[in-house]
């Protein structure tokens, strides 16, 4: 899926009035000042409350007479759209926030995958199967972190595919924009764990069919992943204790 806030200015006004609210810079309850906005943002009064149609239908903002336009409680926000969780981890907020959504994530995949990849290992096709080849040979090849990362996304993306289940395959929209942020984190560092061989162990459990080991082979490697980032949360502590 195309994200929508990267299409033109429209969609540039979109991206810098989430991230505001996500950050906190607007905070829940605060009424916008669209007069002000609008110079800030530099755009006309029209695309500014266009803008805030796309924000409004994600549940972030509302309108009401007398008050205005608002920023809604983060109770009300669609906090799985793909484009929410997206602004979350790209916008640089603070840094528990951030592993506290990682965190979420991380059960999120747990109570997920694990259950995915047997029905994947159980329905799979030929045709799934070299999908899942093909993800993994581009993740074998040493091409760079992007690569790196857009191969393990296809790879996760293909294994959702291979369970023929419609809505278990919309899961992909919650599961990648994360995914994509903890990566980045990931194969950028120097010492992370290859992560070629826990995801080879899982293609061979689908290819063979066997549901059991599927299901062990994805726990594996998300135990994988945990210690991936546990490693970097140690490192940034220990380099903030340096700093001090």
């Amino acid at each position: 899926m195309t994200p929508y806030a990267r299409r033109g200015v429209h969609g540039q006004t979109v991206e810098a009035l989430a991230r505001r609210i996500l950050g906190g810079d607007i905070p829940e309850g605060a009424t916008l000042d669209l007069v002000a906005l609008q110079s800030e943002l530099d755009v006309s009064l029209t695309a500014l409350r266009e803008s805030l149609k796309v924000l409004a239908a994600k549940g972030m903002v509302d309108a009401r007479q007398k008050r205005g336009t608002f920023v809604r409680a983060r109770s009300d926000w669609n906090l799985l759209d793909a484009d929410v969780l997206r602004w979350q981890f790209e916008g640089g907020g603070a840094d528990e926030a951030d592993r506290a959504l990682l965190r979420n994530l991380a059960e999120v995949r747990a109570i997920i995958e694990p259950a995915a990849v047997r029905l994947a290992a159980e329905r799979r096709t030929d045709a799934d199967v070299a999908a899942l080849d093909a993800a993994l040979e581009a993740m074998d090849q040493d091409t760079g972190a992007t690569h790196a990362v857009e191969a393990d996304l296809a790879f996760h993306r293909a294994l959702l595919a291979a369970t023929h289940n419609e809505l278990l395959e919309r899961m992909e929209m919650v599961i990648e924009s994360g995914l994509a942020h903890r990566d980045r984190i990931v194969h950028s560092a120097p010492h992370s764990e290859d992560p070629v061989p826990a995801h080879r162990s899982v293609l061979d459990a689908v290819r063979d069919q066997d549901p059991d080991a599927a299901e062990a082979a994805m726990r594996a490697l998300l135990d994988q992943a945990g210690r991936d980032l546990e490693r970097l949360n140690g490192d940034d502590e220990t380099k903030g204790s340096r700093h001090k």
